[in-house]
């Protein structure tokens, strides 16, 4: 069996375990609560389903699930631009430009790793907290999103320059097909947040 089918029989038995999961917590909760065992509540009365309804988007639209799409694109990017496997070979491959358009792109990240130094390092810096420290501060919450956006722009440089983006509709691709790939995760964090805040309301 190939590693690539084994993992898909991985995460969809994953996440038929997580449904199933939950379908046992809401019976074991109705049955525990209609016995009436202390500090039990059942996701089938009336307060459950009030909970279950109103805080459902709540507790699914957290800062990670905004880290993992961020991420996804960036990962996307860099997959179509060609940047991941040149990385992953740790040597410039290819012609005479993708050897420019990896040196350009070694350039930006020296630029940007020195805007986020600027940022961040010297006293009242922008991206420090009110007590002037790294973390907890804006910059250690944006920490995610900050790598995210310094991934996504180093493999657009690398894509324009060495030719695999013509135009900014290939970008936009790039993004849609990181999202694309990363949509089996997306799917099994929803499935597990569920579980796992539904196991949080019935046993307090």
């Amino acid at each position: 069996m190939k590693v690539s089918a084994l993992l898909r029989h991985l995460y969809v038995g994953a996440v038929i375990m997580l449904i199933v999961a939950e379908l046992l917590l809401v019976l074991v909760s109705w049955i525990l609560s209609a016995t009436m065992a202390d500090n039990v509540r059942s996701l089938l009365s009336s307060e459950g389903l009030r909970w279950f309804v109103g805080t459902f988007s709540s507790f699914v639209a957290t800062p990670s699930l905004v880290w993992m799409l961020l991420m996804s694109m960036a990962g996307g990017c860099m997959w179509q631009s060609n940047l991941l496997s040149v990385i992953r070979s740790c040597e410039p491959k290819g012609n005479y430009r993708q050897r420019v358009a990896l040196r350009s792109t070694l350039t930006f990240l020296v630029i940007f790793l020195l805007v986020v130094m600027l940022l961040t390092v010297f006293p009242h810096a922008v991206l420090l907290s009110a007590t002037g420290r790294l973390w907890p501060s804006p910059f250690s919450r944006a920490l995610v999103p900050i790598v995210a956006l310094g991934l996504l722009l180093m493999s657009v440089v690398y894509g324009r320059t060495s030719g695999r983006f013509n135009s900014i509709t290939d970008i936009i691709d790039s993004l849609s097909f990181g999202i694309g790939k990363a949509a089996p995760l997306l799917i099994l964090y929803v499935v597990f947040i569920q579980f796992y805040e539904s196991l949080k309301f019935v046993f307090p």
